[in-house]
């Protein structure tokens, strides 16, 4: 805050806000004072930004998660606790190489031509060049992250840490490798979690197939079998019925001779097989399937992998090898067809994984692969949440975590790629020596022979990742850098990644470190397009944050963004898109957001340039008016706080709007005009001194969440009683910035709070309210003088009674006349309170009849056009045929037509 004299910078503040030229001279201002860096405390507030891949740029789930991590670290720094803000990049390992691949490639280069070694350097190269991109976007958030502690997940430090928890792992039995079933991917040619899969409705086909039985059964020479691949039919090594079908069981035991490959395979039941599925016999491929792999595990049937790691039929199969999926597909339909062994085709609607990253159909695949077994870790990991240890936010999502963790499967860590962290297990060519090791092996430390290599694969990019909260902290060899910043305080992230992150993170702190991660897991809302679809690049309904950024500036779109919480977790985002340049055009919310940003900086303006004559000192309630005011502030700052200490994100902001601009701003900076203006001496002073104090204690509770108009208005601001008194402070090493001013504390404020003149005065606000609507109804002038009478209980009389020069000066009231029991005037209109109801007497200024008819055409109107809409609503062929767009612009008139024919309703019923 600016030194002791009235409005210091107040003369300078330009008419108009241009976030464009603020916002970035303040970051740079910001970081040159060192006011992102960790800050010392009572109690600690360490914060992980969840860290983006390297190769990414700012999406709308990163501009929510880094607007609630902001808000919280700053909230929490202005607490006077201890804050730390850590941000990085994930070295991605999928993305990047195939980044970096196609680049390769335009340039004519192939990475098996330059090999491994190159490749990784072409990686760097890559990172070094494209990799801070994100990171430059989350400064121009304003998020207060110290960036002069950035990580990375290859950085020598995080990457010796990694390699120690797969070596201890591995050496305390936790870490395997092993042939399992893998969702592989042919393009990108690696492993892929089931977690990382991205499930897509396909329309299909349920192929029919007849498999010749070795010997007939009651009659029968063949069993049909029902199966969406018909070409990995190649693979099959047995046929399964349910236990529960009893015309199948007859055929358990026998066998069919497999078509195509002459292959003899049994017959068998299994509780997998669901009998009402297609014919109730189910084609059984160990070595390409899950539930097939299950089936012969348990009945020890053969895995036969008959594609190599492209999905290409591999050799031994006669004219379909070399064929890929799709091909051979055709191929065997057309075989079978050929031999009169096509039964028939069903069309089917199912759902096909495909991988996260290029979007190629996965397929399950047989392979030799690491894994983490997960026993002895998950049940560590699922007490700390049952017990409350760490606590999820909203509460639901414990039972998500709980659920995914008591199925939680053996993890498989290995991916066939050549960015990343490499598996660090050597062998030995010679004498079949194997281990995990902290360092580079080049001799055999058994035979001493040299011919030891590495293993190939890298590691899952989730493996490096679960380290983040104690890996970016000095683990493993500096764990003193920890003391006080571990376990962290809250994980921002989004519900998709709980299983993958959040629950491994968990399980790794608690093994290396005897501690949990965080105390508290805050999953935020899922942003959709305006139409309630998933945002895309492919579809052209993404938005860009950095154009809203250019557009509103950065207040005004984190604004909305925590204006967004609540408890339902998905939100539709109302930006409109150029489907053609796919370029932002509008977003109503964030213009809204803009205008709360304008309406901060031009009340505040108004304040300040009126500050003349004033000095420092406690604010006082010299009026109901400010008796009123200061109670609401107290209350308000109690709010704030609490909402934030419970994570309640949403309610926090959309209050403090409600609070500012509706009680601050239209109605106390409103009311205080007269003694701004046209007062004197003590009266003046005192009125300032009030308006000092609020205007001061709102620009704390706002600036979390709106931190660059806040702060540029503190830099005008006159020193307040909060400072004079010791309780709004700042830290004096820093300077003048109000992002290290001190929290309102609601103990400080308490005194202030006065339920009995905030009811008093709000009672008579609502009725100057209400006057003002009945004039603005029937469009009158502002200044129109009106007669009101107030029909009431005992408490809301002498309440009225006592505020009654204040209703007739502010609401322009001629005469008020308050009773118990008092009937309706003639020529009145009626406005309902809960705790009164006033006339109000519009005699000969409103032509009642002429007013009716008005009504009455009005109301035809909006219920003919209401019946249109809920008829078109109501068409299964328009709902069937309509764009999602089209269907809910209809549902927003129709509710807004429901709501003006409620209203005029009421007018015509008041009129009557």
């Amino acid at each position: 805050m600016a030194e002791n004299t009235p409005a210091a910078g107040a003369a300078d503040m330009p008419k108009t806000y241009d976030p464009a030229t603020a916002e970035p001279q303040l970051i740079d201002e910001w970081i040159d004072a060192g006011c992102y860096q960790r800050s010392k405390g009572v109690g600690d507030c360490t914060v992980v930004i969840p860290p983006p891949n390297v190769t990414g740029v700012l999406h709308m789930g990163h501009a929510m998660d880094d607007s609630i991590q902001d808000t919280i670290i700053r909230y929490n720094r202005m607490r006077g606790r201890s804050t730390r803000w850590i941000v990085g990049t994930d070295h991605a390992g999928i993305a990047t190489q195939t980044k970096v691949d196609k680049k390769l490639k335009s340039e004519g280069i192939s990475r098996l031509e330059i090999g491994r070694e190159k490749f990784i350097d072409a990686c760097w190269d890559w990172r070094r060049e494209y990799g801070g991109t994100i990171i430059k976007q989350i400064r121009r958030m304003g998020c207060s992250v110290d960036f002069s502690d950035e990580r990375f997940t290859m950085d020598p430090e995080y990457a010796k840490a990694v390699r120690k928890v797969f070596c201890d792992w591995y050496h305390d039995g936790l870490i395997y490798r092993g042939k399992r079933i893998v969702n592989w991917c042919p393009s990108c040619t690696t492993a892929i979690s089931d977690d990382e899969a991205e499930y897509k409705d396909e329309k299909g086909h349920l192929w029919h197939l007849r498999y010749p039985l070795t010997e007939p059964v009651n009659g029968q020479d063949y069993i049909v079998v029902a199966t969406t691949r018909p070409e990995t039919m190649l693979g099959d090594t047995g046929v399964a019925v349910s236990p529960s079908d009893p015309e199948k069981a007859a055929f358990v035991g026998k066998t069919v001779m497999l078509p195509i490959v002459n292959r003899e395979i049994p017959i068998f039941s299994d509780y997998h097989v669901d009998k009402d599925f297609g014919s109730g016999f189910v084609k059984v491929t160990p070595a390409h399937d899950p539930n097939d792999y299950a089936m012969g595990q348990a009945h020890d049937l053969p895995q036969i992998n008959i594609f190599d790691e492209h999905a290409v039929v591999v050799d031994g199969y006669d004219e379909f090898s070399g064929m890929n999926r799709d091909e051979c597909r055709k191929a065997v339909v057309d075989w079978f067809d050929e031999h009169g062994l096509l039964d028939h085709v069903d069309e089917l609607d199912h759902s096909v994984m495909h991988c996260y990253r290029c979007d190629s159909a996965l397929e399950p695949w047989l392979s030799e692969q690491w894994f983490v077994a997960v026993d002895k870790l998950k049940g560590p990991a699922l007490d700390v949440v049952t017990s409350g240890k760490i606590k999820f936010h909203p509460a639901r999502w414990t039972d998500t975590y709980t659920t995914w963790m008591e199925n939680l499967k053996d993890w498989c860590i290995s991916r066939q790629l050549w960015w990343g962290h490499r598996i660090p297990v050597f062998y030995c060519e010679d004498c079949g020596w194997e281990d995990a090791c902290m360092d580079d092996v080049h001799e055999c430390p058994h035979c001493h022979g040299h011919h030891v290599h590495q293993d190939e694969n890298v590691l899952d990019t989730w493996f490096s990742s679960q380290l983040w909260t104690f890996a970016t902290q000095g683990w493993p060899d500096h764990p003193e850098q920890m003391e006080g910043h571990h376990p962290t305080k809250a994980l921002v992230t989004a519900r998709d990644i709980i299983a993958l992150w959040v629950a491994r993170m968990i399980m790794s702190s608690l093994y290396f470190t005897k501690e949990i991660p965080f105390q508290d897991v805050v999953i935020y809302a899922t942003i959709l397009a305006k139409d309630g679809s998933r945002m895309s690049k492919s579809k052209g309904n993404g938005v860009n944050p950095m154009d809203l950024i250019a557009k509103y500036g950065a207040d005004a779109m984190r604004y909305n963004m925590l204006t967004l919480i609540t408890n339902n977790q998905d939100v539709k985002f109302d930006a409109n898109i150029d489907r053609k340049t796919k370029e932002l055009i509008d977003s109503p919310r964030t213009e809204q957001a803009r205008g709360f940003v304008t309406k901060i900086w031009n009340a505040s303006r108004f304040v300040l340039m009126n500050m003349d004559g004033y000095t420092p000192g406690p604010a006082k309630a010299a009026t109901p008016e400010d008796a009123w005011m200061l109670s609401r502030l107290a209350k308000m700052v109690a709010a704030s706080t609490e909402r934030l200490e419970a994570y309640e994100l949403g309610d926090y902001a959309r209050d403090l709007q409600s609070f500012f601009w509706g009680e601050v701003c239209d109605w106390y900076i409103e009311l205080c005009k007269g003694r701004l203006l046209d007062g004197e001496g003590a009266e003046r002073l005192q009125v300032q001194r009030n308006l000092v104090y609020v205007l001061d204690a709102s620009l704390r509770m706002l600036h979390p969440v709106m931190p660059f108009v806040t702060e540029s208005v503190w830099d005008a601001m006159p020193a307040s009683e909060l400072d004079a008194n010791g309780q709004g402070g700042y830290d004096e090493h820093v300077g003048r910035f109000l992002m290290m001013a001190a929290w309102p504390e609601p103990d400080a404020f308490a005194p202030f709070v006065n339920d009995e003149a905030e009811s008093t005065f709000d009672i008579a606000r609502r009725l100057v309210a209400d006057v003002r609507s009945a004039r603005a109804r029937y469009k009158l002038s502002p200044k129109t003088e009106l007669a009101v009478v107030v029909s009431a209980g005992a408490d809301a009389v002498a309440k009225l009674t006592s505020q009654a020069e204040f209703v007739k000066s502010v609401g322009r009231v001629s005469e008020l006349a308050v009773a118990e029991g008092a009937e309706k005037p003639a020529a009145s209109v009626t406005l309902v309170e809960p705790d009164f109801e006033a006339f109000v007497v519009m005699g000969d200024l409103v032509d009642f009849a002429a007013e009716g008819k008005k009504l009455e055409k009005d109301l035809a109107k909006a219920e003919k056009e209401l019946a249109g809409v809920e008829r078109t609503l109501a068409n299964e062929g328009f709902l069937a045929k309509a764009t999602p767009e089209v269907i809910a612009s209809k549902r927003d008139r129709a509710a807004e037509l429901t709501a003006t024919v409620e209203r005029l309703r009421a007018q015509l019923a008041d009129l009557a």
